[in-house]
């Protein structure tokens, strides 16, 4: 479980595209505090620190105790605006959260066990479908990530979220279906090897089959049916022996 961290910010009094570049001028990023049924709050922010920490990861997991000219006050980050082209943060949003709350964050997946896989350990390749997961969580026990278990799987399996153990209270978003996460599918060469595979198979099987078709090395010939034309080639039969001479 993330831990709430503490950080430090300052209420400004004016608000406005103009304000909010004058804030950014000074070093400092603006942002808003919103939500518990209370007016929102325009703050600001130390620009180098809310930078670390947005690229430091899990920041939109994280709960923080945010310290506003001595006011406590306990939020989650629910957006944040990069400048398109210097990637740094110009505006952040947070949300304030009461006591008992529940919020709504998207949880990275960490799959787990790769070498008890039987599908990859023949070659196959895992194919993530969601690397992370949008759950209903306690604010005080939002997850750092959630553990996918691969042991067993096989080619062509699929690890579905009912696969996944969740800690308590936690949720998934999407009820209506038992969506999937991960796949193992084939690789090219693992395809190579079984079509290679099934032709020798196919082969064999054909030799074997004209090999009993075949009569067996020194056998006779089976002689023709009685009044059978006889075969292209063949000598002609030898007369039947005449039983009396004519006087």
């Amino acid at each position: 479980m993330t831990a709430t961290q503490q950080m430090k910010a300052t209420a400004r009094p004016e608000v406005g595209k103009g304000a909010a570049r004058a804030v950014r001028r000074t070093g400092r990023v603006p942002g808003v505090i919103y939500g518990d049924k209370k007016p929102p709050l325009p703050i600001s922010l130390d620009a180098a620190e809310i930078n670390q920490r947005i690229y430091a990861g899990h920041f939109l997991t994280t709960v923080y105790e945010l310290d506003v000219d001595g006011e406590r006050h306990r939020v989650i980050p629910r957006a944040f605006q990069l400048d398109p082209m210097k990637d740094k943060p110009v505006h952040v949003d947070f949300q304030r959260l009461g006591v008992g709350a529940t919020v709504r964050v998207h949880v990275p997946v960490r799959f787990v066990n790769h070498d008890a896989s039987p599908g990859l350990k023949r070659g196959g390749t895992l194919n993530i479908v969601r690397h992370t997961v949008e759950f209903y969580c306690p604010a005080e026990s939002i997850p750092e990530f959630i553990t996918a278990d691969l042991t067993g799987m096989e080619i062509a399996h699929s690890l579905h979220i009912s696969s996944v153990k969740l800690p308590e209270g936690v949720r998934p978003v999407i009820r209506d279906r038992d969506f999937t996460i991960a796949t193992i599918v084939s690789s090219s060469g693992y395809l190579e090897e079984q079509a290679a595979a099934k032709a020798k198979a196919e082969a064999e099987a054909a030799a074997a089959a004209a090999g009993a078709a075949a009569p067996a090395e020194g056998a006779p010939a089976a002689a023709p049916a009685e009044g059978a034309a006889p075969a292209e080639g063949a000598a002609p039969a030898a007369a039947p022996e005449a039983k009396g001479k004519k006087e």
